[in-house]
């Protein structure tokens, strides 16, 4: 079936002329197309043409998108989707001085989401996940990546990753499952390290990948969760195990997690909020995408990320929500999108790239979506303003007309 997507103000392209990600200055690179249609079939970008050539084109079906801007499909590539219960009153804590590390040494944070999701089943999961996958939709958002790690053990792990399969069954969007066992230590194994790091390399690692419950495995390097010395152990086995890598880490402290997912050559390293400055360099030559996560500097109340310096040294920066209920409760992408832009001091055409064409080369999805172009799936967000600047401009603001996946239509405001 081919489609015809016209009379658009402006189509941002995101455009890496076949490179598929962009670092340093080229991420300033914002090819804007005006005047022009996209002309697709069978979900697939064939062409992008003048309007005037466009128009005289048989087709199945023309979409009028006049005076609305086209970006690619937004991705976001580290969410925490799937959780149950609230962390209300520990936020109510954080914002009288409590900080987030203390709230989590005495055993809240992490684990009070543990025992929800553990006193919740599937269909529950499901159910809570359902209304979230919506906004993000809505927010034209057609990629969208979504870790465990609030199960902490085999059977609650395999439940989480088990709901973010049925919910991608559900969704039309992609959904990218991330396995998060090392997120923390669960409260049984807080005195006994070693016993839990075996249960998730000897029990929980080799059962997600000979059922592709996840494509990637994750980990969280802090002085409050595992060190690098068991993130490498881990890191190990899920490699030989075939999963592609992610880390969080340089959070809240230095500890050698950054050496150690690139030693791994992990796609993504998120968070570094604390990245020292002689590590900075380590990216210039790196294909690891420095994941930015600017609602948790801004929830927190916390050091942002230093976006100018990683990409001053030709890093691959991408942004995200970290959409959590403890650290950034906060599900819309556009704020972050602006927040990168007020507070890390990153111009708009930066942060457009950073949420399409490299947040799917942090997701190894960058030959497929990310960019319009020829060949690529037709994944558009659809804004209702005349101007690209406008999304930025407009915090916290969302203007979606159309969510758009394979060239379907799969939100209208």
């Amino acid at each position: 079936m081919k489609k015809l997507f016209l009379d658009s103000s402006q189509i941002v392209t995101s455009s890496a002329k076949n490179k598929n990600y962009k670092r340093g200055k080229e991420l300033s690179d914002l090819e804007i197309l005006e005047e022009h249609a996209i002309l697709c079939e069978n979900g697939i970008i064939k062409d992008i043409i003048p309007n005037q050539s466009a128009n005289k084109l048989i087709v199945d079906e023309k979409v009028d998108l006049k005076g609305k801007v086209v970006l690619p499909g937004l991705i976001d590539c580290h969410t925490h989707t799937a959780f149950a219960g609230s962390r209300a009153n520990e936020f109510r804590e954080k914002i009288s001085g409590i900080s987030y590390e203390e709230i989590a040494k005495r055993g809240g944070g992490i684990n009070t989401t543990v025992t929800a999701v553990r006193n919740s089943s599937l269909t529950e999961l499901v159910d809570l996940m359902k209304p979230r996958i919506k906004e993000f939709i809505s927010q034209g958002v057609t990629t969208l990546e979504i870790k465990s790690g609030y199960g902490l053990d085999f059977e609650n792990e395999i439940k989480l990753l088990h709901a973010v399969k049925i919910i991608n069954e559900i969704f039309p969007i992609d959904i990218v499952s991330t396995f998060l066992g090392a997120h923390t230590f669960p409260n049984e194994y807080k005195n006994d390290h070693a016993a839990y790091v075996d249960l998730i390399i000897q029990k929980m690692i080799p059962h997600i990948a000979k059922n592709n419950l996840a494509a990637f495995c994750d980990g969280f390097c802090e002085a409050t969760a595992f060190t690098a010395s068991e993130i490498d152990i881990i890191f190990s086995s899920a490699s030989n195990a075939g999963l592609k890598l992610k880390l969080h880490t340089e959070q809240f402290n230095n500890i050698g997690g950054l050496d150690v997912a690139l030693k791994y050559k992990s796609s993504s390293v998120d968070h570094l909020e604390v990245l020292s400055e002689m590590d900075l360099k380590k990216f210039s030559g790196s294909e690891t995408v420095a994941v930015l996560l600017p609602g948790v500097s801004f929830f927190l109340d916390y050091q942002f990320a230093p976006a100018r310096k990683l990409i001053e040294n030709d890093a691959i920066v991408s942004l995200a929500t970290d959409y959590n209920p403890g650290s950034s409760h906060i599900l819309n992408l556009q704020l972050i999108m602006s927040l990168a832009a007020i507070k890390m001091k990153m111009k708009i055409e930066e942060v457009i790239n950073t949420v399409t064409i490299n947040a799917a080369k942090s997701l190894n999805l960058e030959k497929n979506i990310g960019s319009i172009e020829i060949g690529k799936q037709a994944d558009f967000a659809v804004f209702n303003i005349p101007d690209y600047s406008e999304i930025i401009y407009n915090v916290g603001r969302n203007l979606i007309s159309h969510t758009i996946k394979y060239g379907e239509i799969i939100f209208r405001k």
